[in-house]
């Protein structure tokens, strides 16, 4: 299946715009943007505010490297998904007006839309091996390339708070093509869907770097406990990887199925076409049969509400239960490859076996015996006058 990972145009552009951006940093610019592959930060993918983020924000930017950041963030989504998230960055404006009676000035130190962190991993170059991503408050898009030949985009969160104010609204089509499916359902295949009256406070497997067998939702959202679910609720909402809850797309009429159908486009549909397309076909591929959709919470707008779409190998996760459905989480994961995990197994797994020529190119096919490469490096005497020179 790892041909379905395979974009190696949009994967050019994006070396193209992050070799451009960390050329034109600083030394302490790249120090902060710049990390190993295997540091543990890349798989910290928390999209809450945080005081001590790691990489390089929009605000330690200058003029040039913002719009050089933009270009990169740019060909990491498609053109829809690229406005989605500058209004997701927007809202922060939004959000600062709204809590100022609370937190008087601070509130721009924490809401503040240029507190959106680049972030390097490996080395971006050409048949190498890195990722990049972009995370703040509600955005945490996360891409790792492979080989300058695949690329993973999950786990891919966008969020809105609140879900829309004036023109802002940069995931409404994900809200509105839930309710449009569930209230296309007749009662009893909405029995079969609702699978609890009562929504998560937040996603259901959390922010976990890989998906478990069995995920419980926390009984509350960070730093917003004034909703609260039981432990019943818990157990009642949990995710299993292997016993999807809801109902089958295969049991689905032609309308509601194209309902649903829409519904998977709308979270796709951020990510470059060709990337968007071949998760489509491959869901399409895995069968009707095994793929669920599923709702909990409220059944009308305005209310405490949530939906999660199941398959094999993909999970999409959308949360809008605080403030009576008006504080949206929206999550695609992919359960291998989240990371690239899967992925890069697999290209390990080669590279020892049959070695990678970015390696290889500085190795000897036949190295001679007679010479050791160290000796050249070795430091030399002095020579005494007339005397040959030292010589091990």
């Amino acid at each position: 299946m790892s041909e379905v990972y395979e974009a190696p145009e949009v994967i050019r552009r994006m070396l193209v715009n992050a070799s451009a951006l960390l050329s034109c940093l600083s030394e302490e610019q790249r120090a902060r943007a710049w990390f190993p592959l295997n540091t543990p930060i890349r798989r910290d993918w928390d999209f809450v505010p945080k005081p001590d983020r790691t990489g390089l924000s929009l605000s330690a930017m200058d003029g040039h490297q913002r719009a050089l950041s933009h270009a990169l963030l740019s060909a990491g989504l498609s053109t829809r998904g690229y406005t989605m998230a500058l209004s997701i960055m927007a809202m922060e404006n939004v959000l600062r007006e709204a809590g100022t009676h609370r937190f008087g000035v601070a509130a721009a130190d924490v809401r503040n839309p240029d507190l959106y962190f680049f972030s390097f991993f490996g080395r971006p170059s050409h048949e190498d091996t890195w990722g990049w991503r972009v995370i703040g408050h509600h955005l945490s898009l996360n891409y790792t390339i492979i080989d300058e030949r695949f690329l993973s985009v999950t786990p891919c969160n966008m969020g809105s708070q609140p879900a829309s104010a004036g023109a802002l609204a940069p995931l409404k089509d994900d809200d509105r093509l839930g309710f449009s499916l569930l209230d296309a359902l007749s009662p009893e295949q909405r029995s079969t869907a609702v699978i609890h009256h009562v929504a998560p406070a937040d996603f259901v497997t959390r922010q976990v770097p890989l998906l478990g067998k069995v995920e419980y939702p926390d009984r509350w959202d960070l730093g917003i406990p004034s909703y609260v679910i039981s432990e019943e609720d818990r157990q009642t909402l949990k995710f299993e990887k292997d016993n999807p809850r809801g109902i089958a797309v295969v049991d689905l009429a032609l309308e509601q199925a194209e309902a649903f159908w829409s519904l998977v486009s709308s979270h796709l549909n951020r990510m470059p076409a060709v990337v968007a397309d071949k998760h489509l076909e491959r869901l399409h591929d895995e069968g009707a049969e095994n793929i669920f959709f599923c709702w909990a919470g409220g059944t009308r707008q305005g209310t405490s509400h949530y939906y999660r779409i199941q398959s094999r190998r993909l999970l999409f996760e959308f949360d809008n239960a605080i403030d009576s459905g008006n504080h949206i989480h929206s999550m695609w994961r992919d359960y291998r490859n989240d990371f690239g995990h899967e992925l890069l197994l697999d290209h390990y797994e080669r590279e020892r076996a049959t070695g990678h020529h970015l390696r290889t190119r500085l190795t000897s096919s036949a190295p001679d015996e007679e010479l050791d490469p160290a000796d050249a490096l070795m430091p030399r005497a002095e020579p005494d006058s007339g005397s040959r020179w030292y010589q091990r």
